[in-house]
């Protein structure tokens, strides 16, 4: 886990240039939106907590909270993330903890977000990390994992202004992130895939998924 030290420390060293340069929300392209409003939806009808996991100072979490989802709440490693969401927040629950160890009961969630957070975690570890996932939602519950993809491991030695960084970004292919997922038990109900053009060989992805 020696990845997680490398993820803290950089993002809590971000915060500031983080929250002036990535998008709100509301700012995001028309598919991404459409995805977190359909997660949305599915969420609501479980009655039960749903987990931003890599919740940064926590935009998407209240952005879930505002269409309807009435107990989301966000997990982030970086302790300098979770200070800035209570903050901004006050009114949401926000936790530091790791994604791969959540801490929830067996069955416990209605949903669990991961968006643009799973690619700091090694590709040798994913397994493990959507076993939790898996594990800590409810029968009928939904995953929304939104991220890079792609291949190869990319070490930045900047980010987010010219802060200095030392975590990795650890790209896959969807198809690869699809055939994990479907391994550790979940159903994959809809793919949307969108190229970078600035980056040929890599794009995002959006995935939804059923336990």
């Amino acid at each position: 886990m020696t990845h997680l030290a490398d993820v803290r420390a950089s993002y809590d060293t971000v915060v500031d240039g983080y929250l002036r340069l990535v998008p709100a929300p509301e700012a995001m392209d028309a598919w991404s939106r459409a995805m977190l409003a359909a997660f949305a939806e599915l969420v609501r009808r479980q009655e039960r907590p749903v987990a931003d996991l890599g919740c940064g100072p926590g935009r998407v979490t209240a952005h879930l909270a505002r269409l309807g989802v009435r107990d989301a709440y966000g997990l982030d490693v970086s302790g300098g993330m979770i200070a800035a969401a209570r903050r901004l927040r006050p009114e949401l629950r926000f936790v530091q903890g790791e994604m791969a160890r959540l801490g929830e009961p067996d069955g416990a969630l209605g949903g669990i977000l991961a968006w643009y957070s799973v690619h700091h975690t090694p590709a040798a570890e994913l397994p493990a990390l959507f076993a939790e996932f898996h594990r800590a939602l409810a029968p009928g519950g939904h995953l929304l994992l939104g991220g890079h993809v792609g291949e190869g491991v990319r070490r930045p030695t900047e980010a987010y202004g010219g802060h200095p960084v030392s975590y990795a970004s650890h790209l896959v292919p969807a198809e690869r992130l699809v055939g994990l997922l479907v391994g550790a038990g979940f159903t994959v109900t809809t793919r949307l895939e969108q190229p970078r053009p600035s980056h040929p060989a890599g794009g995002y992805v959006a995935l939804l998924a059923e336990r």
